[in-house]
């Protein structure tokens, strides 16, 4: 029953995610900010090239830069799980020339590694870029083909059967805990150096479990090289609309979501804040953007600053909840 209470807030902090009406911001400091930007604006990735954090930053800065009349640069800054560019934008002026365009990493960092900066108190919201989801994939050769039977198996085999994660402390490492402590499984985590290595395991069979982002999965799964049991998100996702959510294939209310999200400095005016609100926003609601965020199996999530200051509040501690309960503790 307490295993249970705690999974229940945890589903609850999972689904805090407020999706708010951006536009009536704009017209609040629209004066104070009238010069803004006079030079160009650095949007700072802290992973490598190719993610979704990276090219989805690389959408929203184009669009930004024609409406801008200024240079938005994408600057990637990769190292330690996204901390070294947190790291460089906490410590920025915050005068809305430097941002952080950062993924659920932001919220997982405090709980894995001991970051140099207040995750809450030294960024403030500019508004959240996507929202995807994770599958839960398996090797097709394994003999479960649902989210029930994957759990009567792991139930019938106590801890003979892996986790595959893209490291230890990532989404896709977070996102399995989830899956194993709300189906009361014993599965052992392995962590691997990246997406690939884990996703050619699961294919070859070599470990049994897998949170893949939806993105570098999609094709696998209908290549027939995975089998997909089910989608973290709260609804099904179109482009592999035959796979049920997992709150609906027997974990009721099972949520975990991969997101986006843009930072500035926590003392940045707000005045700033509400432009680059309103410019990003504007561009997120672009016919094109949408359409190539689908394509990649995300969509555009655009929220006011509160409502992201908000749910960061509300992944902190969930993330927070799930390290307590996996034993994991910051290095």
């Amino acid at each position: 029953m307490a295993m249970r209470s705690t999974l229940n807030a945890v589903f609850t902090s999972a689904a805090c995610l407020v999706l708010g009406s951006p536009a009536t911001l704009f017209a609040q400091g629209v004066d104070a900010a009238a010069g803004f930007p006079s030079r160009p604006i650095r949007i700072v990735v802290p992973f490598t090239p190719g993610g979704q954090p990276d090219v989805f930053s690389r959408m929203i800065a184009q669009k930004a830069s024609e409406a801008l009349r200024q240079n938005v640069i994408v600057d990637n800054r990769p190292g330690a799980g996204g901390m070294v560019g947190s790291r460089i934008v906490a410590e920025s002026e915050p005068d809305g020339y430097t941002l952080l365009s950062i993924s659920t990493a932001h919220a997982i960092g405090p709980s894995v590694r001991k970051v140099p900066y207040d995750t809450r108190k030294d960024f403030a919201g500019v508004t959240m870029t996507y929202n995807a989801a994770y599958l839960l994939v398996v090797p097709p050769a394994l003999g479960a083909k649902t989210v029930q039977e994957l759990i009567a198996l792991a139930k019938s085999r106590p801890g003979q059967l892996n986790l595959a994660s893209a490291g230890a402390g990532s989404g896709t490492h977070f996102a399995g805990e989830m899956f194993k402590y709300a189906a009361g499984i014993n599965i052992v985590h392995v962590p691997f150096r990246g997406i690939p290595e884990a996703s050619n395991d699961i294919i070859a069979g070599r470990v049994q479990v897998f949170m893949a982002p939806l993105a570098s999965s999609v094709t696998l799964v209908r290549d027939g090289r995975m089998r997909a049991l089910g989608v973290s998100s709260p609804k099904r996702v179109s482009v592999l609309a035959d796979v049920p959510t997992i709150a609906e294939a027997g974990l009721p209310g099972f949520r975990f979501d991969s997101w986006g999200a843009m930072f500035v400095p926590a003392k940045t005016p707000r005045a700033l804040v509400n432009k680059l609100n309103h410019e990003f926003t504007r561009a997120l609601a672009l016919p094109d953007i949408e359409n190539k965020m689908r394509a990649l199996g995300a969509a555009p999530a655009p929220t006011t600053p509160a409502d992201l200051d908000k749910f960061v509040v509300g992944q902190l501690a969930m993330i927070a909840k799930l390290a307590q309960l996996a034993g994991i503790k910051p290095q």
